[in-house]
């Protein structure tokens, strides 16, 4: 039996839509309170079986922290999919990072290794990749250093720490390290933001640029590996390496919103930081724009996906598609 956990996120329903149509018997995690609902959303974007494939699957309320009903969660499982996580570059959320991201991580290894589990997959990010210098590209083998990290780097960083601690004491592990996502049906978080931004028909966009790829080549690549020899190796999920002009232009064109056509300078990052931070002051908002985020946009990481490409004879499909897709499934909820 297959475990996995974040199946409520976007990685994990669109996860779980794929084993459920592969014939896998799978168990599920979710924290209470979470939307059952929107992974039901997600499985009708695709097949009009949705709600019958959602039945099939075996829900266990568990948060990553507690440990008794993780161990519940455990019974009779042979592979483990770790996409849970909180996303948040906001420093003040660190502790609450480290706790799920980093500690939650390490409950799951734990647990991996006293069932004895046969594979465990994490997901993790191309923020946990080491920084380049000069104009090389980015790959699995670049040295980390927290130097110029966000906190949620950091956190997932650890995260993968914990995973290959994992692996040293007999528990076979693969590893994913996705760029930004392009995936349905999550408009108001993570990538999905891309979305709404790209409706409001904003002239300004923001230097730089990062990897990108589809939910779906994630998802792939994945279930790939877990049905591979494979085992102690980590790859870069990576698409295509765009700018942030490239990709707002692709979304609002679909959109039928006119492309952002100013760049932002640094000097309006760094007052937009300002501001951030007193609204986060007056109004706990969280905060959006960081030192890290600003740096991070002066120094585009460029990514190289050739590991998998090798490994696997893996292809990766092009962003065009589904980012039509997407569009298509935004504008029918929301216009």
């Amino acid at each position: 039996m297959v475990l996995v956990t974040g199946g409520t996120g976007l990685v994990g329903s669109h996860l779980l839509l794929k084993l459920m149509q592969n014939g896998s018997s799978v168990r599920a995690i979710h924290r209470k309170g979470s939307d059952l609902k929107r992974v039901v959303k997600v499985f009708s974007y695709y097949t009009g079986d949705a709600q019958n494939l959602f039945n099939k699957i075996e829900w266990i309320e568990a948060d990553l922290n507690d440990i008794p009903a993780l161990e519940g969660a455990f019974d009779q499982i042979t592979h483990v999919y770790h996409t849970a996580a909180l996303i948040s570059f906001d420093p003040q959320n660190f502790d609450i990072l480290e706790k799920i991201n980093t500690e939650g991580t390490a409950n799951i290894v734990n647990l991996c290794i006293a069932h004895g589990v046969k594979k465990l997959c994490y997901t993790s990010t191309i923020g946990a990749i080491g920084k380049t210098l000069g104009n090389s590209m980015a790959d699995e083998e670049n040295a980390w250093t927290p130097r110029e990290a966000n906190v949620y780097g950091l956190t997932k960083q650890a995260a993968e720490m914990e995973a290959w601690r994992g692996s040293q004491e007999g528990l076979p592990v693969v590893m994913v390290n996705p760029g930004v996502i392009i995936g349905p049906g999550f408009w108001h978080s993570g990538s999905g933001d891309l979305f709404t931004v790209a409706k409001k028909g904003y002239r300004s966009y923001p230097p730089g640029g990062t990897g990108f790829i589809t939910v779906h080549d994630v998802v792939k690549m994945m279930v790939s590996l877990m049905d591979s020899e494979i085992v102690n190796e980590r790859y870069i999920a990576v698409a295509e390496n765009l700018t942030f002009k490239e990709i707002l232009t692709k979304i609002t064109t679909e959109l039928g919103v006119k492309p952002p056509s100013v760049q932002l300078k640094f000097w309006q990052l760094e007052i937009g930081r300002w501001f951030d931070w007193l609204k986060n002051l007056f109004l706990k908002s969280g905060r959006r724009i960081t030192r890290n985020s600003i740096q991070s946009l002066k120094n585009r990481e460029i990514y190289n996906n050739q590991k998998i490409k090798t490994d696997l004879n893996f292809e990766f499909e092009t962003l065009d598609h589904t980012i039509s897709f997407c569009c298509e499934r935004f504008k029918e909820e929301y216009q």
